[in-house]
């Protein structure tokens, strides 16, 4: 019998990491200060500047869930933080919302980074995948060519915000201070999603 405590949202093949275009949309929301608001103007004014509507709302849709995860203080942070530090809060609210991509994140590459282990392969995703199915009856109905897409995408986002170099070499976080010190603020408990040791948990 499986278990499921919790079903995988799978639905981050609409994009990788979108940082240009989640700072933009953070933006929007510290101003308007809702998200439905924010939704409606970055649809109408094409915010995103996407040449199909369908992919409009689906990108609008997959920011917002994402960063609907983030706090107030942590939005700020993403807005007026430089590129690394941008991409490490968006990565923050990636896995928040997809526990599939904060498991992965956990059991695959900080475990894979803490035990020396120096690189990433999409073989390292199959074996996680294929162990999660046991437990996750939704991934079974997943088909082989949505299945290499979520890898693709994945491996996508891990490079964008440079836990992979280009050759899928682990790299180490570098935290800044400030944002070191807003994830200790909310618990640390998001420290366990990033490159880094035993020392830092």
């Amino acid at each position: 019998m499986k278990i499921n405590d919790q079903k995988y949202n799978m639905s981050f093949t609409a994009g990788a990491l979108l940082q240009a275009e989640s700072v933009t949309i953070a933006k929007l929301y510290l101003e308007l200060g809702d998200w439905d608001e924010v939704k409606g103007k970055v649809i109408v004014d094409n915010l995103l500047q996407s040449r199909a509507v369908s992919t409009l709302k689906r990108l609008s849709y997959e920011i917002i869930s994402r960063l609907s995860t983030l706090t107030t203080e942590e939005l700020s942070l993403l807005v007026d933080s430089d590129y690394q530090d941008q991409a490490y809060l968006i990565w923050i609210a990636i896995c928040r919302h997809h526990k599939f991509i904060a498991d992965f994140a956990t059991e695959v590459l900080r475990e894979r980074f803490i035990t020396f282990k120096p690189d990433l392969q999409y073989s390292d995703f199959d074996v996680f995948f294929n162990r999660k199915c046991d437990w996750h009856s939704e991934l079974d109905s997943l088909s082989i060519s949505t299945k290499k897409k979520l890898r693709q995408v994945l491996f996508k986002m891990l490079r964008e915000a440079h836990f992979l170099d280009g050759k899928n070499n682990i790299q180490a976080t570098i935290f800044s201070p400030n944002l070191l010190e807003v994830i200790e603020r909310n618990g640390g408990r998001d420290i366990m999603y990033f490159t880094v040791s035993e020392a830092a948990v």
